[in-house]
């Protein structure tokens, strides 16, 4: 995963690359990359199974079928149920942090006017909540960025998919990227928006967590072994 991941590094960063079309269908561009692409294509080249495009849709979609917008997984959460469900990722939190949060998300349809595909379909934003109803009062575990160190832990390796939490009302995950250690300090390699580019942060993961006031701590996702 992390050797992967570095072959992507400068890669220009473009938001929503996904949401370019009309019609749902697999779409692959891994010249630009937003923070999800970047560590979905890194997964789907380090998983052994399959071709590169098979993987993407496994990951991407749900139960890897694509059966329109929301058939892709929005939020993340729900991305890393279906990872799990699929054998392709392993919760690394729930085994070792002792620390819970609950889900309560709805920010896609109390802001259904920043998606085209909500905005033109009321059935579509009567699916989209009913999918946050579901995920809504999930339990996960996770790591308050307070108790994270900038040494991270030793339960915590290079190449592991790195979910950033979030304050936002009725959001679940702002960022992704992947656990890179230097000087053994763990940073995050990530499809950077502000640097647009993917990167290696110049600052350890638990000083970016402190800088952006909304982001309130980690999970930890690894590949499972096939």
């Amino acid at each position: 995963m992390l050797e992967i991941g570095k072959s992507y590094i400068g890669t220009k960063y473009v938001a929503n690359v996904l949401d370019r079309s009309n019609n749902e269908a697999l779409t692959i561009h891994t010249d630009s990359v937003d923070c999800v692409t970047f560590v979905e294509y890194t997964l789907a080249q380090a998983l052994p199974n399959r071709s590169f495009e098979s993987n993407v849709q496994k990951i991407r979609y749900r139960n890897g079928i694509i059966n329109g917008y929301l058939s892709r997984l929005h939020y993340t959460s729900d991305w890393i149920n279906n990872g799990i469900r699929s054998g392709l990722i392993t919760d690394i939190t729930s085994t070792n942090s002792r620390d819970t949060l609950m889900l309560s998300v709805s920010y896609m349809s109390s802001h259904y006017q920043q998606y085209p595909q909500l905005l033109k379909s009321s059935e579509e934003r009567r699916k989209i909540k009913e999918i946050e109803r579901q995920l809504t009062g999930q339990v996960v575990h996770w790591i308050p960025k307070n108790k994270l160190p900038e040494s991270g832990y030793s339960w915590i390796k290079n190449g592991d998919i790195i979910a950033i939490t979030t304050r936002i009302p009725g959001l679940d995950i702002a960022h992704l990227g992947i656990a890179i250690y230097i000087d053994n300090k763990l940073h995050l390699l990530h499809a950077s928006s502000t640097k647009k580019q993917v990167i290696i942060s110049e600052s350890p993961i638990s000083k970016m967590l402190n800088k952006n006031k909304s982001w309130s701590g980690i999970r930890v996702l690894r590949m499972q072994q096939q």
